[in-house]
Formats: structure tokens, sequence, C-alpha cells
């Protein structure tokens, strides 16, 4: 009897082997290389796309960052998560914020407040390129001047003849909001109705 049960047991064993083989056969078969074949290249898209929206984050970050700078303003803070995370949905997302920061910062810097008031006095000052000392720019700043308000400009770029013209006015934009107002330009200001 236990023979009997011993062997019915190792005719299960066997019959369990034959069916598992062929499957495990099946695993390692061409269908196998395939599959495996195209979770590889699905993973390499999908790489290429993570990899492509840091590149998209880095670059709209870099622009939000130059506007800002031609603010004189603060960088706005970089937390580098999207470094952090393989989740190409939190990626974009990151990609749609910093895209919308440089199209604000940009528009920001474009639209300085007085503009209007600046290009007036502009108007009755130098070229913007002018390099003729003690007064450079079109808003004839002198070093002391770009020194106390554009420091960072005079350091990168030198005098304001070298600076755009948005750096100069948002650099004059500073002086004003220190107190100084328009009396920097007294003449001019004066004929543009400024004081």
């Amino acid at each position: 009897m236990l023979l009997l049960a011993a062997l019915a047991g190792l005719a299960a064993a066997l019959s369990l082997v034959a069916v598992l083989v062929p499957q495990q056969a099946e695993a390692t078969g061409p269908n196998a290389r395939h599959a495996r074949q195209l979770q590889v290249a699905e993973r390499a898209v999908y790489e290429a796309r993570l990899q492509r929206t840091l590149a998209g984050i880095h670059s709209a970050r870099d622009q939000a960052w130059k506007w800002e700078g031609v603010m004189l303003a603060h960088h706005a803070p970089y937390a580098a998560s999207a470094e952090r995370s393989q989740s190409l949905g939190y990626r974009r997302s990151v990609l749609a914020l910093w895209t919308a920061r440089a199209r604000q910062a940009q528009y920001r810097a474009q639209h300085p407040p007085r503009l209007k008031a600046w290009l007036c006095i502009h108007h009755y000052e130098g070229a913007w390129n002018d390099p003729n000392g003690p007064y450079y720019g079109g808003l004839q700043m002198d070093l002391t001047f770009q020194h106390e308000y554009g420091a960072a400009l005079l350091r990168r770029k030198g005098t304001a003849d070298h600076w755009t013209p948005l750096e100069q006015i948002w650099v004059a934009e500073r002086a004003y909001r220190s107190g100084r107002g328009f009396y920097p330009w007294p003449n001019t200001a004066r004929w543009c109705g400024l004081i």
C-alpha cells in the first residue's frame, strides 16, 4: 500500500515536471526574447522623454533667471526635485511651472514701471551705447551711480554703455525705488514733467 502511494506520488511529480518544462522553455523562447526587447525599447523611450523634459526644465529655469537678472531681482528658487523623480508626469508639471515663470519674468522685464518716463529721459540724454565718461549709456549714469545700483552688471559687463537698454532702465528703476526718484536727472526729468 505504501509502495502504491509512493508510485502515485512519483507519477504526479513526473507529470508536473512534464507540464512545467515546456512552459519554462516558452519563457526563454523567441516570444519571451521579443517581449524583453520591447520592454527595453519602451524603457529607453521613457528615459529619453525624461531627459528631454529635464532639459526643457533647465532651459525654462535659465530663461526665468536671465529675465530676473535683467530686473536685478532674486532668482526664483530651484529645488532640483525633478532630477530625483522618475515620474514623467511630475517632470512635465515642473516644466509647465518653469515655462510659466519664464514667460512672466520676460513680460515683467520687458515692461518696467515708468518705462515712458525713462524713455523720455533717454530722449534728452545720450545714446544707449554712449561710452564717453564720466556719464555712460542712454541714461548717462556715472560710475558711482552704476556701482551703487548696478554693481553686478558693472562687474560682469563693464560700464553702462555695454548694458542693454532694459538693463540700464532697471538700474535707474532701482535708484528710483531707493527713494531718489527722478532727481539724478534733474534737467531732463523737468523737461519730461517728472519733477
